[in-house]
């Protein structure tokens, strides 16, 4: 499927363009903010082609599409509106409150950073491999000009804080960024440097090091847009461009110094402090708690909490010794995918198993995890377990990382340090986690789905039994589930009279059609409410989803079909909304007709009651041999 059409659907699928607020991308996952989230078909959007899971966290709706998340991210801006920073949007939903609402605030300011995040720290942590080992010096210009490169983005961190917390609260990004600038300006920070004595208007100002923090920023911003909503309610449209800003930056910037930032700079230096000081009491326990919970936290969006205190460790300390514990949990989520795929007969999950340890090798877990080893459980345990068993050897090493990036085989040089201390014990630490979730989850052994693949041949080889011993009939198996109907009780003249050919109905329990038998779509309607089919010996099938649907213009209904298509028996053809077509006031009694009924001396009925996808339903009986037409 192209990233356009994924888009499309995706953006349909959460109720349309209309009902979405806001929508961020992390590594793997599209972050809608959405007005109604009962707008949204979880359950469609999960069976889409393309979709990995879909995931509702932190106030967010979270469609996991893997590493192609780029693309479709774009895509979605070309065929909507929805990433325009225009301030014309309709009113947004009530925000969500507790620890839901900070998850959504932390991870919708840092989601936007990770990617240049991530390749900003693997260039800083190979600069500090090649300055330890001596291939370049920090003296050299060319060391300069890299470092530049790698550094700029966390010593101008507030700046980048200031556009995403702007867009999170819709406030004027560019007086966010402003604001930002100001708490980092040169003659800021030389009062700093210098310890001159400063005050604004007589009231003492404790000014602090803004490059490269975190909370000061967000602070500042989230008070700027509340202030900036009611400056422009407030004053008149002729003067309000103009002055909301001045009023906004004469107000802001002393606050922010005076309060927001000393403020944010002991509360960031009081966490970092407090898990520095759990680590400092038993690294080994510390370690294996972050190892084996750091997935876990992610599956639910709890991480973004931590994100924060990783940035502000190294931005404080100039190192990090809670984050690396964090990286036994992705290798041993990795180990458990590797494990799946050595053990699988199940050719299609053999592959997915096998790609989703290739990217997760690279940090990006949510393949492996929500497409292997969460459905199968067992294998998650096994990562589990793995983690805290690596998480617990490099906690005890003391591995300290440098620099900010996802952890994964490309950013391993962020946590090598002055003499590689500590990071001998991460090599150890994730190749123990990655070995020991791959032998649990290889032992312990999982519901491996190749059971129904093997059930699915024997559907199929009953199927061909049943047209060996009649060969002389066609046998029509039932396209949908639910409970057999008397064609002369559909409440349609045209179907029940007869008019339309033989045939029976079925009131659906599940919103599926499948292929009646093997053959080639000859209709598929636009309103996508029926479909026709002829088999390969000439039975032709048409399948009418309930009564009157053509009114509904196609709405609840999804076809995978094209008019000329050849399928087999069982293979999709449409999917339905029950529900929503008897809340629209239709019924969904689906008629089964054999439009060329006269071409048979009978159409027997096969089954009361009720019926499964792919039971014999209908059986055409054409006589001693009599020619099918």
């Amino acid at each position: 499927m192209s990233q356009e059409k994924l888009a499309k659907e995706i953006v349909e699928l959460v109720g349309g363009e209309k009902n979405v607020e806001s929508l961020v991308h992390c590594a793997t996952r599209l972050r809608f903010v959405l007005k109604d989230d009962a707008k949204a078909d979880k359950a469609k959007l999960e069976k889409t082609e393309g979709i990995i899971a879909v995931k509702e966290n932190g106030g967010q709706f979270q469609v996991v599409v893997g590493n192609k998340v780029p693309e479709v991210y774009s895509a979605i801006g070309q065929i909507s509106n929805i990433l325009d920073d225009s301030s014309d949007k309709e009113k947004p939903r009530k925000a969500a409150k507790g620890l839901g609402g900070i998850i959504d605030i932390i991870s919708s300011i840092f989601a936007p950073l990770l990617g240049v995040m991530a390749g900003a720290g693997i260039l800083k942590g190979l600069l500090l491999i090649a300055s330890n080992i001596g291939w370049l010096e920090t003296t050299e210009t060319t060391y300069t000009i890299l470092y530049a490169a790698a550094d700029s983005l966390f010593y101008f961190l507030p700046l980048l804080l200031a556009v995403t917390t702007a867009r999170k609260f819709q406030g004027n990004m560019f007086v966010a960024m402003t604001i930002a600038g100001a708490l980092i300006y040169p003659s800021i920070v030389t009062l700093k440097s210098e310890g001159t004595p400063t005050d604004f208007f007589g009231i003492p100002v404790i000014l602090m090091n803004y490059s490269s923090t975190v909370i000061p920023i967000i602070l500042a911003v989230i008070v700027m847009s509340k202030l900036e909503k009611f400056f422009n309610k407030t004053l008149h449209d002729s003067v309000k461009n103009f002055v909301t800003p001045l009023f906004l930056l004469v107000i802001m910037v002393p606050l922010t110094l005076l309060v927001f930032g000393p403020f944010g700079v002991y509360v960031g230096n009081a966490i970092a402090a407090g898990l520095v000081a759990a680590f400092g009491f038993s690294p080994l326990l510390a370690g294996a708690v972050m190892g084996a919970s750091w997935q876990l936290l992610v599956i639910f969006g709890i991480h973004w909490g931590l994100i924060p205190v990783f940035i502000n460790n190294v931005a404080v300390y100039g190192q990090d010794g809670v984050k690396p514990a964090a990286t036994a949990s992705i290798f041993a989520q990795t180990g458990a995918a590797f494990g799946v795929m050595l053990k699988t007969k199940n050719k299609k999950l053999k592959t997915l198993a096998g790609s989703s340890t290739l990217t997760a090798l690279f940090g990006i877990t949510e393949p492996a995890i929500y497409g292997v080893t969460l459905p199968l459980k067992r294998p998650f345990i096994a990562g589990v377990i793995g983690g805290a068993v690596g998480g617990a050897i490099i906690g005890q090493a003391g591995t300290l990382a440098f620099a900010s990036g996802a952890p994964g085989l490309l950013t391993l040089p962020i946590f090598y340090g002055p003499g590689g201390q500590g990071f001998p014990g991460l090599i150890l630490g994730i190749v123990v986690s990655f070995v020991v979730s791959a032998v649990l989850t290889y032992i312990m052994g999982f519901k491996d789905p190749v059971e129904e693949e093997t059930k699915t041949e024997s559907t199929t080889s009953a199927q061909q039994s049943v047209r060996a011993a009649d060969a002389s009939d066609e046998i029509v198996f039932s396209p949908i589930e639910g409970t057999i109907v008397e064609l002369s009780e559909v409440p349609d003249p045209a179907f029940a009279s007869g008019a339309m050919g033989k045939g029976i109905a079925i009131e659906p329990t599940v919103g599926r059609v499948v292929a009646p038998f093997d053959g080639t779509v000859t209709v598929a309607f636009k309103k996508k409410h029926a479909l026709a089919v002829v088999s390969d010996t000439g039975a032709e099938i048409l399948v009418h989803v309930g009564v009157d649907t053509v009114k509904l213009d196609g709405q609840h209904f999804v076809s995978h079909i094209k008019e000329g298509d050849r399928v087999r028996a069982g293979d999709l053809l449409l999917e339905f909304d029950i529900a929503q077509i008897k809340a629209a006031g239709y019924h969904t009694v689906t008629p089964i007709i054999v439009t060329n009924s006269a071409n048979y001396e009978e159409v027997i009925p096969q089954v009361t009651g009720q019926v499964h996808s792919q039971e014999l339903l209908l059986k055409l009986s054409s006589g001693n041999g009599q020619e099918q037409k």
